[in-house]
């Protein structure tokens, strides 16, 4: 083990950090818009539309992130009408290409979360919500929203770390983040033992702090629990 080695390579991988935490904060906030839309459609009770956001969410779960990556980056620009769009000068970009594909990604997994949480709030709450006066989209933004958001942190969590060790497959379409530039020092000193065991070390710490957020927003968003405590 060379130990100095190690010690001299973290501040260049930690100068990858702001790339990486970029991709895990713009996949994650685009990632919740698109997962609370399809969660509605999925609930619309309209057959058509339930069915292409279930297909969306069928084709997103079932390859793999890293095959969803290259068919971004290297697909897209094979078709002549996608590089006359304006929408070029974006998808050219390996870093919006990286953040497009973990948005899908993540987007697909978090929507079903969301939909199980929304299914799993109690009919007597929505009922009580209803006998109250409140319209269906007040009892839907008042009631089973932030229900449904307290119910699915947990398994949300799972998703957040998740999309902290894939944002390492952003080094596959030449992004120097944490794992890109660990991949390029290691060709250069082909110490792969010790500089792989840094960039895990750095993961480790970030889903670290992720788990602790998510733990003190469940907190947060339970006040029973925290008067029982």
């Amino acid at each position: 083990m060379n130990w100095q080695l190690m010690w001299d390579s973290l501040p260049r991988m930690l100068g990858g950090m702001g790339l990486t935490l970029q991709l895990i904060g713009g996949s994650l906030a685009l990632g919740a818009v698109v997962a609370f839309a399809v969660a509605l459609l999925r609930l619309s009770g309209n057959r058509p539309v339930e069915w292409i956001a279930g297909a969306y969410v069928f084709v997103f779960r079932g390859t793999p992130l890293l095959v969803q990556i290259f068919l971004i980056y290297y697909g897209l620009g094979q078709f002549e009408f996608v590089r006359d769009s304006i929408l070029w000068p974006v998808l050219r970009e390996p870093m919006w290409c990286a953040i497009l594909a973990l948005t899908l990604n993540t987007g697909a997994y978090t929507s079903e979360v969301l939909r199980g949480a929304i299914l799993s709030v109690p009919q007597g709450q929505i009922e009580a919500a209803r006998a109250c006066g409140m319209s269906r989209a007040l009892a839907f933004r008042r009631i089973v929203l932030p229900v449904a958001v307290r119910q699915m942190l947990p398994a949300y969590g799972n998703e957040v770390i998740l999309m902290v060790k894939a944002s390492s497959l952003a080094s596959t379409i030449t992004l120097m983040e944490i794992t890109g530039i660990a991949r390029r020092m290691i060709a250069q000193t082909f110490a792969v033992f010790e500089l792989f065991i840094v960039a895990g070390a750095i993961y480790l710490i970030l889903n670290f702090v992720a788990s602790r957020l998510i733990k003190y927003a469940e907190w947060r968003l339970t006040p029973y629990l925290r008067a029982r405590a």
